[in-house]
């Protein structure tokens, strides 16, 4: 199963995200945790990505794609694999599938999780991280353990405003890649309200219709 999963943030997807690898046996690829590993490896791209980001710059869409290639082509990733993070706007999506398409690469599916806005509030501004651990609590859903609760974190940019303005930025740059993957036909829509296990399920539908 190879696929991408998209969905706006707080929509769940570190969760299914971490739930399906393990489903359907496959790698996590997420873009983020892939550029920092290939600048501690020092490959050819992680020496380039390295450079714009010492000077504080955008690692450019062709250096991120090649190393998605060299990522997938790894053998790990033979039975399929899941991205996340990439692509966030409509051109990445086209220069990803141009890219992939040459390289004799072909997608699956991309899985949409799908929120309503005023959920994606509450759902973050609720999420505490419990820093010893990495284990992320929500005090609604989520409930953290009594003797955990004094050191738990709350992020900075899981603020209302700070919310407010990543969803905005999601529906303006990102959302325009939905039409792209469902004029390939390869776009499945999850309803993403309600129970994790539940979503889980919806998810694994989708992929088998």
């Amino acid at each position: 199963m190879r696929m991408i999963l998209v969905g706006p943030p707080g929509a769940g997807k570190g969760t299914q995200a971490s739930r399906l690898v393990e489903t359907y046996k496959i790698p996590h690829i997420s873009s983020g945790d892939m550029l920092r590993a290939a600048v501690k490896e020092g490959t050819k791209l992680g020496i380039e990505a390295d450079t714009f980001m010492k000077a504080g710059k955008l690692v450019p869409d062709d250096v991120v794609i090649g190393m998605i290639l060299e990522r997938v082509a790894k053998p790990d990733c033979a039975k399929g694999f899941m991205l996340d993070g990439f692509p966030r706007t409509r051109p990445q999506a086209q220069a990803l599938d141009a890219a992939m398409a040459k390289a004799g690469v072909s997608l699956d599916a991309v899985v949409l999780i799908e929120v309503p806005d005023q959920l994606l509030e509450e759902r973050a501004c609720g999420r505490r991280t419990d820093p010893e651990t990495g284990v992320i609590y929500h005090l609604k859903y989520n409930p953290p353990p009594a003797d955990v609760v004094a050191r738990l974190v709350h992020r900075k940019d899981d603020t209302t405003e700070a919310v407010t303005t990543r969803v905005q930025k999601y529906h303006s740059e990102t959302a325009p890649i939905v039409p792209f993957y469902m004029e390939k036909g390869i776009l499945r829509r999850v309803d993403g309200v309600g129970d994790p296990d539940e979503i889980t399920k919806r998810i694994t539908a989708a992929l088998a219709s």
